[in-house]
């Protein structure tokens, strides 16, 4: 599918999952690379960036736990030149087709004001992407809140599987994005004397959005690994616990058994046995072995 947004000049083209006909249309209107056109066929494991004298040429992956609609891994393809920006998914992104809409509504009512060049395209775009990135972060934060309530609330078990929900996505978001600080390092190095010096601010703004991000997902990672800590602390002190009462509860009973045991043998004597009242004599001296054995946890301040 193909789209095409133009205003003031510049123009910007939207391609998902293009075929070779729309890569080819392409080549023949902006003079792209036949090498770099055949890689907007296919996605690509990794982010990279490709300076040439007409364009440069971006690959950035975007995480997209809630809101993708085929992988949790969204790659976008960016050409930008001087007058054109070209970019090639092979999703539905919705921070890009929010982005097209205002983009779209602004030009008709001409009141778009994105600047003398597609850099500026491109950075609006990719703030666009950084800030729908927070947003997985913050619902990831949000889960967190929900297991920090849980977990005081005898849920501990429970938390465990949750918790480790949490742990995946973030360590996803920070994985995916972790390769964006080589590539926007180079862009921002490389991008002025592409753009002019005085689009250098805005790389740095762009450096500065990712980093922002990235901090966000390091400080919920370290928000998880106390929880997870705690989560873990309680569990043990709840299983110490039960291990403690079944331990007294097997003391209590083992003098119990061996005294029904010793008046349980088949022998031709017993003591007490055959007395009057010999049930209840017997009854009295489990009675008061158990207490003293009560009396015993409770100086030893086990109980």
């Amino acid at each position: 599918m193909r789209s095409r947004y133009e205003h003031n000049g510049l123009v910007w083209i939207d391609l998902e999952s293009p075929s070779r006909e729309e890569v080819q249309d392409i080549i023949n209107e902006f003079g792209i690379q036949p090498l770099v056109a055949e890689e907007l066929l296919l996605p690509t494991t990794k982010p990279r960036v490709e300076i040439t004298p007409d364009y440069m040429y971006l690959v950035l992956h975007f995480p997209a736990l809630r809101h993708s609609h085929k992988t949790k891994e969204q790659e976008i393809d960016f050409i930008i030149g001087q007058r054109y920006l070209i970019t090639t998914r092979y999703d539905t992104i919705d921070p890009i087709h929010k982005f097209s809409k205002i983009f779209e509504v602004n030009s008709i009512l001409d009141k778009s004001n994105v600047g003398e060049h597609a850099g500026y395209l491109f950075f609006y775009m990719l703030k666009k992407l950084y800030k729908a990135v927070e947003h997985e972060v913050e619902y990831v934060r949000h889960d967190l809140t929900i297991v920090e309530d849980h977990i005081f609330t005898g849920h501990e078990v429970d938390m465990v599987a949750a918790i480790s929900r949490s742990a995946r996505d973030l360590l996803n978001l920070r994985q995916t994005i972790e390769p964006h600080r080589e590539t926007l390092r180079e862009l921002e190095a490389a991008g002025p004397r592409f753009f002019g010096h005085d689009f250098h601010p805005y790389l740095k703004a762009l450096s500065n959005e990712y980093y922002r991000v990235h901090n966000h997902i390091s400080r919920h990672t370290e928000s998880l690994h106390e929880l997870r800590e705690t989560n873990n602390s309680l569990l043990s002190t709840k299983q110490n616990e039960a291990m403690r009462i079944l331990t007294i509860m097997a003391f209590v009973t083992f003098p119990l058994s061996l005294i029904a045991s010793i008046f349980g043998m088949n022998t031709s004597w017993l003591p007490i046995v055959g007395m009057t009242n010999d049930f209840w004599y017997v009854t009295a001296i489990m009675a008061a072995a158990a207490l003293a054995m009560f009396i015993f946890f409770k100086r030893k301040k086990w109980l």
